[in-house]
């Protein structure tokens, strides 16, 4: 009498701590394929909205337009709150009447701290990602190998044993291997485009820091010197 081969008979065959790693790896998966099209969705929006403001910023508008522009809206992207934090510091060294180094350090770190805080937000749920394409396998060889041994535990008590009796048992516990490497493959491609693409986002936003304390140093260097002229001229 022939057995019943198919994934969902070897699935139901199997013995319960199989059963256990299986449902986890396919409840792993589907985590994994959820926070794959959060990520896909998610770093697509900040790319065009960066892109957005940097259009913006280039397009010939005030920096005092582009400060008011920004805090007028409720959804920013993450170079507008790095070009927020810097125009905030620098405006508020500024009043202090610092000398121009001390504003253009502020505003630096202000906008490094605000870099380091949008990279982080970016980068939530990668280590997930990676967890699983590096753990997964492993849980799904673990059921395999219980499997096996539950497999051959039950055929001891046979006198006869056959390729037909062996091959069952042996294909329910190979099931939690190819569940285990289903849930890891797609999560490892997932994560190393990810990585990728945070990298550009990263590059993008660090470049603008640059070009924007260029552009502060040059204001706050004609402050400076504006200040200076008309300390010159009550003398």
């Amino acid at each position: 009498m022939s057995q019943d081969l198919s994934i969902t008979a070897l699935i139901l065959q199997a013995s319960l701590v199989v059963q256990l790693v299986m449902a986890g790896l396919v409840l792993t998966s589907l985590t994994s394929w959820t926070v794959i099209f959060g990520k896909v969705f998610g770093l697509k929006r900040v790319r065009n909205s960066n892109d957005d403001f940097e259009r913006e910023f280039w397009s010939g508008r005030s920096l005092t337009e582009l400060n008011t522009g920004v805090a007028g809206k409720a959804d920013t992207a993450p170079m507008e709150r790095i070009f927020a934090s810097g125009m905030r510091e620098f405006l508020k060294l500024r009043e202090k009447r610092l000398d121009p180094g001390a504003q253009l350090d502020g505003a630096r770190r202000a906008m490094r701290a605000s870099f380091q805080r949008e990279l982080d937000v970016i980068e939530s749920h990668l280590s997930f990602l990676a967890s699983v394409g590096s753990v997964s396998p492993y849980v799904g060889l673990f059921g395999t190998v219980w499997g096996i041994m539950h497999a051959f535990v039950g055929l001891s008590n046979m006198t006869q044993v056959t390729l037909a009796t062996v091959a069952p048992g042996i294909a329910e516990a190979l099931v939690a291997t190819a569940i285990g490497l289903f849930a890891a493959i797609p999560a490892v491609v997932a994560y190393n485009r990810f990585a990728r693409d945070i990298d550009r986002i990263a590059i993008q936003l660090e470049t603008f820091i640059e070009e924007f304390s260029n552009i502060l140093q040059r204001n706050a260097g004609q402050a400076g010197a504006t200040t200076q002229a008309m300390a010159s001229g009550t003398r």
